[in-house]
């Protein structure tokens, strides 16, 4: 019969090397998966995390061997790619300064400057509060972002793009653009962006409204009806007979010439199409139901585009 303490001795060594051994064994993950830490997060509330990926059998578990057998470096903020099968080893490893996944935030074409700050403050890992950035001031693109940065500082960052970009597109305008000033070119880029969605379309777009601006034609594109109304975001109707009256300084059915700023934040290819516009003669448009548009040079010709476009529409059951 064993004595007690060479039971007692037995019962250490075999717990020792089932937590040396679950230390170095291979986890449960089952495949790669991306793990984000926020900023300030204790090894509790990531063993946590760890427990609810399925990185780990038990969150207690790992804690205790981490403090035994793991190192003292502090936890890391940011996105890590946990690898299939990691051991509690290599989890602790990665999150205390493994390589973090690089991470981005994307402002498509046309985005306006509040769906941007929506964005922004939705995004975990960013730190600060931020304003409506001004409407038109941030270059859609992709930028790199890293945990911990401020919101303020990305809304910088792209704004600063934006800068250079406009100094650059201005510096090699075309005499033919009808734009006075940078930012008029923001302006009409900004209808133009909501206007079209085809990238094709953008230079023919463009030299429309620039050959309505020079007869001194009324722009009227919606889009500078529902910006006052919504501030970018969708009006979820039809617009009414008295908003398309309302004389707001962006409405472009109640006077001629450019609203009085810009209705969203363009992207590079339309301010390029606005300051290198199409040469054409075309004056009216309306939408083809393909999300392009068919073009006319006369109102007749108009017109019937219209009508025929009516008569989709009516197919359709959308009127």
């Amino acid at each position: 019969m064993l004595r007690r303490s060479t039971l007692l001795a037995l019962i250490v060594a075999f717990a020792a090397l089932w937590m040396v051994g679950g230390w170095f064994a291979a986890g449960p993950l089952e495949r790669e998966t991306s793990f984000e830490v926020e900023p300030g997060e204790s090894l509790i509330q990531v063993a946590q995390n760890l427990d609810r990926v399925g990185a780990v059998d038990n969150a207690t578990i790992f804690r205790v061997r981490a403090r035994l057998l793991g190192g003292t470096d502090p936890i890391q903020a940011g996105r890590f790619l946990l690898p299939k099968g990691a051991s509690e080893r290599t989890l602790l490893d990665i999150v205390q300064g493994g390589k973090i996944v690089r991470r981005f935030v994307t402002i498509p074409e046309g985005m306006p400057s509040i769906m941007v700050r929506d964005r922004l403050m939705a995004m975990p890992g960013l730190t600060g509060n931020i304003p409506i950035p001004k409407e038109g001031s941030i270059l859609p693109d992709t930028y790199e972002i890293s945990p911990g940065d401020s919101r303020a500082a990305v809304i910088s960052r792209m704004q600063a793009a934006m800068d250079r970009t406009l100094a650059e597109l201005w510096a090699e305008r075309s005499a033919s653009t009808i734009v006075k000033t940078p930012q008029e070119a923001v302006n009409l880029a900004a209808i133009v962006e909501k206007e079209t969605g085809k990238a094709e379309e953008r230079h023919q777009v463009a030299g429309l409204y620039t050959n309505r601006l020079r007869i001194g034609m009324r722009l009227q594109a919606d889009p500078t009806v529902i910006y006052p109304i919504t501030k970018g975001q969708p009006l979820g109707r039809r617009i009414r007979k008295s908003e398309l009256r309302d004389d707001n300084g962006y409405n472009t059915y109640a006077r001629a010439g450019l609203p009085k700023g810009p209705i969203t934040n363009p992207g590079k290819a339309s301010i390029e199409a606005v300051l290198n516009p199409a040469k054409t003669d075309y004056i009216y448009f309306v939408a083809d139901g393909t999300g392009g548009h068919v073009f006319a040079r006369t109102l007749p010709e108009h017109n019937a585009n219209v009508a025929r476009w009516y008569a989709l529409r009516r197919a359709r059951g959308e009127m």
